[in-house]
């Protein structure tokens, strides 16, 4: 009995039954972040409102007829731990796109496996401005956007002319305190101090000791994020240290973990919960009905990841595919209108943003004391326009 009609009607069913099965494949988005090390104050937060915003567009029916999957990898905080999750999410899992917040450690030891796994990577975490790589997009603040309301506030409202800075040693750290001193500079005050603890570390002594000795008007850090915020902070207050504070790398949420430790503290955020607008209002509803008790804080940090997943979706639509060099190519024409306004990426694969000077208060919540319309990013990578 001859086989060749069987094989035939087989090869033929398999070829009309394929359409069917790639439009019930899944588009898989890994999101690389640091579950434990620095970041694991905030890292929830961020798994979070990347579940929601999956959750949501899936109920929408999907992107291209397909649904979204998430691959969630724990990248430590640091670069070693990022090598491992990068790989594992692009070479094993075969994810479609990286969309996360990293650490600028962790971000800058994965951008190799990005362009060899010829992934897009929106990163979703505000940072200390010019990593440039075709494959990568961000859309959180750089300090070009973030700290000049801080400054100016200071020289304004507490007659600041002094400042000494504290840092975690590493990309982030000395990137934004190297913005800080050349702006405070520029307006013809002076920074009297500088230090730096390695990122990992916890004893700010020696440091504070140096910053009474130094006797600024104002203090100004920028840490790894998480933990070193709430060992710098605490630490900070046992000492008696009451001077006009602001920190570069606090988030909302982390904040509210510190309780009254924070109070007092100035931040400038892209986004703060009290936004009065119905996309954030609607995006806080769904955030509580989806998690209730077990919610953590929304925060400048978590919300990007929410809307870079919109953004992914509006230019996979717009693409017509998941191919990177489509996707890449539609990436900076899109916008997704989301918790913090209509966001962009169009400025050299980075964003303008609306920016918010807020002071935390005795219960966590951030009193907005200012609000800077469509901050510009500045020059971040003009060979990529």
């Amino acid at each position: 009995m001859s086989t060749r009609p069987l094989v035939g009607a087989l090869a033929a069913l398999v070829l009309t039954a394929s359409p069917v099965l790639a439009a019930e494949k899944p588009i898989v988005i890994g999101v690389p972040v640091g579950l434990s090390g620095a970041n694991s104050v905030v890292a929830p937060s961020v798994v979070q409102a990347a579940e929601l915003a999956v959750e949501e567009i899936n109920a929408g029916g999907g992107v291209l007829g397909r649904k979204l999957a998430l691959e969630v990898a724990d990248d430590a905080s640091g670069a070693a731990g990022a090598q491992k999750a990068f790989d594992a999410l692009i070479y094993q899992k075969k994810v479609d796109v990286i969309i996360a917040m990293e650490t600028s450690a962790a971000r800058n030891a994965g951008l190799p496996a990005v362009t060899k796994g010829r992934v897009p990577y929106i990163y979703t975490s505000f940072y200390e401005g010019h990593s440039c790589n075709k494959n990568l997009f961000v859309n959180g603040w750089v300090p070009e956007q973030q700290v000049p309301p801080v400054i100016d506030a200071f020289a304004k409202d507490k007659n600041a002319k002094t400042y000494f800075l504290i840092g975690s040693d590493y990309a982030f750290g000395r990137g934004m305190l190297a913005f800080t001193r050349a702006y405070i500079e520029k307006t013809g005050a002076k920074v009297v101090g500088e230090e730096y603890l390695p990122m990992d570390g916890s004893d700010w002594t020696a440091i504070i000791s140096k910053l009474k000795e130094a006797k600024p008007d104002a203090l100004v850090t920028s840490t790894a994020g998480g933990a070193p915020n709430v060992t710098l902070t605490k630490q900070l207050r046992g000492a008696g240290v009451t001077l006009p504070y602001a920190n570069l790398a606090v988030d909302e949420g982390t904040a509210k973990s510190m309780g009254k430790d924070a109070d007092g503290i100035y931040l400038s955020a892209s986004y703060v919960t009290g936004i009065d607008s119905p996309q954030n209002k609607a995006f806080l509803a769904a955030m509580e009905k989806k998690f209730g008790a077990g919610l953590r804080t929304p925060n400048d940090l978590s919300v990007p990841e929410y809307e870079a997943i919109y953004l992914y979706k509006a230019a996979v639509e717009k693409a017509g595919s998941t191919e990177t060099a489509k996707v890449l190519a539609a990436l900076p024409t899109v916008t997704a209108t989301g918790p913090r306004g209509t966001i962009g990426m169009s400025k050299q694969h980075h964003a303008p943003l609306t920016m918010y000077l807020g002071q935390v208060q005795g219960d966590g919540s951030v009193k907005v004391v200012g609000t800077f319309k469509d901050v510009d990013p500045g020059e971040q990578c003009p060979k990529l326009d």
